[in-house]
């Protein structure tokens, strides 16, 4: 069985002194690939520099809605020049957080639009965080939408039912992390019930959100497989063949990324 960690953070100090540990111990679980995600554009060498150390680790390059004040302006054309590169598969993680706005959300909506921007002038999928946004979130995308060759994801979703229909009408694609094994998640596996198995994506969103039974520890890229095994019995499949949907559902969505080696 093969996995995808279609979003994690492997840059982040939390796996600084035992990154080779982290990603073997991913490979053992199964997950022969994995996404590691850019947060700040002051950063990106850093990600890079991960995703071009291994074949089967790739990276995005964005800027992410906490990060929106504090980050220096970044246009299109920047963004596009730095997606051009082999290992980069994706624009973000970009979008609208209105939980901790950490960010003012006029500056939030304005680096999310230049990101979708981007991602459509670059044919890369955009990579979504959005938080107590839906409203704006949706509006944003279905307005950068007009005209075709936008498409992405939205990741770790805990959004409502609403704003899942109304990206997958847009033809965008929903990840779901670790959060759907929580107790009081039962709403959000109503969601996960409703989304079409050809548009789901799951991910780790690692260091962050570990699933039961390893709720409580930091995350990694191995724990996706629990996340996967718990939403295929939600969905009344084996985990094989959620595992092979999922694989097939990221290679259709970044087509940028090569299949790992059997």
């Amino acid at each position: 069985m093969s996995l995808v960690d279609s979003h994690c953070h492997l840059d982040f100090p939390d796996f600084a002194e035992e990154r080779a540990a982290v990603i073997a111990r991913a490979r053992a679980a199964g997950i022969d690939t994995m996404v590691t995600i850019c947060t700040k554009i002051t950063e990106f060498d850093t990600v890079l520099a991960i995703a071009e150390s291994d074949p089967d680790i790739w990276c995005t390059v964005g800027i992410h809605p906490h990060e929106a004040a504090a980050e220096p302006a970044v246009d299109e054309a920047r963004l596009t020049a730095l997606a051009a590169h082999a290992k980069v598969i994706g624009i973000g993680e970009c979008g609208l957080d209105y939980h901790y706005d950490l960010s003012p959300r006029d500056r939030q909506q304005l680096v999310f639009r230049t990101h979708a921007r981007a991602a459509r002038e670059s044919l890369l999928p955009l990579i979504v965080h959005t938080r107590e946004a839906d409203d704006d979130t949706a509006a944003l995308l279905a307005e950068e939408s007009q005209g075709g060759r936008l498409t992405g994801v939205l990741h770790c979703f805990t959004s409502s039912h609403k704003l899942a229909l109304q990206a997958l009408d847009l033809g965008f694609y929903i990840s779901f992390s670790g959060i759907v094994t929580f107790k009081n998640a039962e709403d959000l596996r109503d969601v996960v019930r409703a989304v079409p198995l050809e548009r789901m994506l799951v991910e780790t969103d690692a260091p962050f959100l570990a699933p039961v039974p390893r709720r409580g520890k930091r995350n990694e890229p191995a724990f996706v497989a629990c996340t996967a095994a718990f939403i295929a019995e939600l969905r009344g499949i084996s985990p094989a063949d959620l595992a092979a949907i999922t694989t097939d559902n990221f290679h259709r969505l970044f087509p940028k990324a090569r299949r790992a080696a059997s």
